[in-house]
């Protein structure tokens, strides 16, 4: 379940690569692509720029590199030609990225052009709650500690979490021990260990908690139509606290930031 350093290591250059990966994204006027079109891009950035394997390609045998989620789309929203982009929308990427055996995972949701205040704060707050979640990660510390944090931060907001979804340790496995939940007591759960690697990676609805998978069998949506939004990291326990492995550039300062806000 613990990584040894050597392991650390690489799952770093892991998380770092899968970081440029939105970087890449960031980059890029998302309104009017295809959600196909984006995983297109990202796959032939990740095997030719990037000289790694997208991991999700071929798992439980999915077709794509990336989960394209929009609007009430809750994850796992497969990419399409007709899935077109437009103003207003909020999507989630969730990517994967394999290097040298090691994987990392994260997501990240966008808002497409001109988004409402409603929608713009919904995916402020699922972001916040994941680094409410990430800052709570630390030697002693308890997984129920971690659910906790995120759980007070969405209904503080007026939100649910869904629960039928969770992280995940992760190495050499996309999913391993233990399951991350995002929800939870204080001081109840498996107690966090340095160099215990895993995901988080909260899914917060603007309405009900509860959930449905469409008929292709992948697609989850929320029951009542509304909105959803998720951030996810993948994080390592160290000594002193803990890394956060696929830390994107612009987020140096987030673990302060979720400090002074608790």
């Amino acid at each position: 379940m613990t990584k040894q350093p050597e392991e650390l290591a690489l799952l770093a250059e892991s998380g770092r690569l899968l970081a440029s990966v939105f970087g890449l994204l960031d980059g890029i006027t998302l309104a009017g692509m295809s959600t196909l079109q984006v995983d297109e891009m990202v796959e032939r950035f990740i095997v030719h720029e990037l000289q790694a394997r997208p991991a999700s390609k071929g798992q439980y045998g999915y077709g794509f590199v990336l989960n394209s989620s929009v609007n009430d789309v809750v994850c796992h929203g497969v990419p399409s030609a007709s899935n077109v982009l437009r103003d207003g929308d909020i999507v989630n990427f969730d990517i994967t990225l394999e290097k040298n055996g090691y994987i990392a995972d994260s997501s990240k949701t966008y808002l497409v052009g001109e988004v409402d205040p409603a929608a713009r704060r919904l995916v402020r707050t699922t972001y916040e709650a994941m680094w409410m979640g990430i800052r709570a990660v630390r030697p002693g510390a308890r997984l129920g500690d971690i659910g906790w944090a995120i759980e007070r931060h969405a209904k503080r907001n007026g939100y649910s979490v869904v629960r039928e979804y969770c992280g995940h340790g992760i190495g050499r496995q996309m999913h391993e021990e233990p399951q991350i939940l995002h929800f939870g007591k204080p001081g109840t759960g498996l107690v966090l260990r340095e160099g215990m690697v895993f995901t988080i990676e909260p899914m917060l609805n603007r309405g009900r908690r509860s959930v449905r998978t469409e008929a292709d069998g992948w697609t989850v949506v929320t029951r009542d139509g509304s909105l959803s939004a998720q951030f996810e990291h993948t994080v390592a326990v160290t000594a002193s606290g803990v890394s956060v492995l696929t830390l994107r550039p612009d987020e140096i300062d987030m673990i302060g930031k979720m400090k002074a806000a608790a």
